[in-house]
């Protein structure tokens, strides 16, 4: 059987390739990983081979492509049923893609102020008040996922899965930038840091030698 093949960006900025990675390494989907290194001159064209839209992530899975992260997440979903990346509940499931879509399409202030940046430490940095409502929107979410839905286990709906996938990147934005948690979001997040496929994310992001100027602060 072919192998699936994602291609990806920089470990350490590339919060989208994060997200499907996540899903497949935590899963235990087997899959190859093809990186290429954004914002050089020859990026495009690489890009382009794997992906129509130019940008990663991009999914191979024999001659299905896929690419854009929330759809990679959703075609694992069908491909993999029995690993059950949404919650089972239908009414869980409902509040799961609703919150995945917010981060999908919004917390525009979060992006622009607070960029993934594993490696960098820059504390109380960002903090317009657009990213502050941000964070407090995502911070509400995160809380109140895990009240309702987060009986069965340490994540947003219990088990890991695509939500927290999702929001994975925003916990290590958070790491980067010094945001204090406290409560059920601080257990959260604490969750997701632990992660062995996330602690493998973050040492590769570490081990990574390129620097993108415009995601440092300090540049």
């Amino acid at each position: 059987m072919t192998p699936l093949i994602l291609a990806i960006g920089n470990k350490n900025y590339s919060s989208w390739s994060m997200r499907p990675w996540l899903v497949l390494r935590q899963a235990g989907i087997p899959f190859e990983e093809v990186r290429i290194p954004l914002y050089r001159p020859e990026s495009a064209v690489e890009l382009a081979a794997w992906s129509p839209s130019g940008k990663v992530p991009a999914l191979h899975d024999g001659d299905i492509r896929v690419w854009d992260s929330l759809a990679i997440c959703e075609y694992l979903h069908e491909r993999f049923p029995e690993l059950q990346l949404w919650p089972a509940n239908a009414a869980a499931r409902a509040v799961a893609r609703s919150v995945c879509a917010e981060m999908h399409a919004g917390f525009d202030a979060l992006r622009r102020n607070m960029s993934m940046n594993i490696r960098a430490r820059y504390p109380d940095m960002g903090r317009t008040p657009e990213c502050l409502a941000d964070i407090e929107r995502i911070l509400a979410i995160w809380t109140d996922c895990r009240a309702r839905f987060g009986s069965g286990g340490h994540f947003l709906f219990g088990r890991f899965g695509i939500a927290d996938a999702m929001y994975a990147p925003v916990v290590l934005r958070f790491q980067t930038y010094g945001v204090a948690l406290t409560g059920a979001a601080k257990d959260y997040a604490d969750a997701v840091l632990a992660l062995p496929a996330l602690q493998t994310w973050v040492a590769d992001a570490v081990a990574e030698t390129e620097r993108i100027a415009v995601f440092e602060r300090d540049e």
